[in-house]
């Protein structure tokens, strides 16, 4: 049974079932999940009735459902980044320890119910034999990045139970500078929160304060102020990259991806397609598609082509021992701007 992240924390509040796939990008929500069922579980010994698998010892899950939790009345095992919900698309079957699992799940379904419960956990999810052997039984949830609104939502609770007060535009601002991650966002509300004291007020200036600020969103400062060809605010924000030891060859990826969307935007724009799609932005990205497109207004589409063409040989260059990359990347804004 799929259900949604919601409905699963109720469905584990009420009682624990036999299997869980918990899978998807939002880390934080998915720890949340693992240590609510932890609790709802009870007591737990490690190597007794608590079992901790991966990819390298998930071949002994079998004989961990088999043998008994002595003195418990059942085992808690949880299999995390296992590989087994990974197809081949070389083979029309699974691995060995693929078939062996799913197989066994399939022929002994009562045995799990009655000894274990059994909680996978991995990023991301085929739908192969493994998962087509639990797919029956188990409380399945994909826990997606959480959309802004919700995002918000949730910054805003956190703030009430301090008693802090914040507006949902600075809370807005706040998930543009430090981006969507939800346990990087309650990081940094935690901070803010802690400097604005009981019954304070969370402002923008603080914000600007405290706050770090992703890579993602101070490329577009720098692409802002080259825009405006203004050379030295655009090396100040690289120093500041460089400062907070942000290695060159991230930056000069992060470059590359920034100025191909911007590219790519300019283009959807011209044909009037969705930008959305043309970018292959993700559902809770979408608030940043204005400011692609205000982006693109600054830059001809030669000079984005120029751009990227220049990033891609300092990549090549710089790896083959020609220049250096940090000049490279300082030759690249100063010779734009110039």
């Amino acid at each position: 049974m799929e259900l949604t992240y919601d409905a699963l924390e109720k469905s584990i509040s009420n009682e624990l079932k036999s299997i869980y796939l918990l899978y998807g990008p939002e880390q934080y929500l998915v720890d949340t999940c693992i240590n609510k069922i932890k609790k709802k579980f009870g007591e737990k010994v490690l190597g007794i009735n608590y079992i901790l698998l991966d990819e390298t010892n998930v071949d002994s899950l079998i004989s961990d459902i088999e043998v008994p939790a002595f003195g418990y009345e059942k085992k808690l095992i949880i299999v995390k980044n296992s590989g087994l919900f990974k197809k081949d698309g070389r083979k029309k079957s699974g691995s060995p320890v693929q078939e062996k699992i799913s197989n066994y799940i399939k022929d002994n379904i009562d045995i799990v119910k009655e000894n274990v419960i059994l909680v996978f956990v991995e990023l991301e999810v085929d739908k192969n034999i493994v998962f087509e052997a639990i797919q029956k039984d188990a409380i399945i949830c994909n826990i997606k990045e959480l959309q802004p609104i919700q995002l918000v939502k949730k910054l805003k609770q956190i703030c009430s139970l301090y008693k802090v007060t914040v507006d949902e535009k600075n809370l807005n601002y706040l998930i543009e500078k430090s981006g969507t991650n939800l346990q990087i966002l309650i990081n940094e509300i935690r901070k803010l929160i802690e400097y604005a004291g009981e019954n304070g007020t969370i402002t923008l200036e603080a914000i600007d304060k405290l706050s770090i600020k992703q890579i993602e969103s101070v490329i577009f400062d720098l692409t802002d102020n080259l825009a405006t060809k203004k050379i030295n605010k655009a090396l100040e924000v690289y120093d500041n990259l460089i400062y907070q030891k942000e290695p060159p060859q991230k930056i000069l990826i992060t470059l590359y991806n920034h100025f191909k969307k911007i590219y790519l935007c300019s283009i959807a724009v011209k044909l009037n397609k969705d930008i959305v799609t043309s970018l292959s932005l993700k559902p809770n990205q979408t608030f940043l598609v204005s400011k692609y497109k205000k982006q693109a207004s600054f830059f001809k589409e030669k000079e984005l082509k120029n751009i990227i063409d220049e990033l891609i040989n300092l990549d090549y260059n710089s790896k083959n021992g020609k220049i250096d990359l940090d000049i490279g990347l300082r030759s690249i804004l100063c010779s734009y701007c110039s």
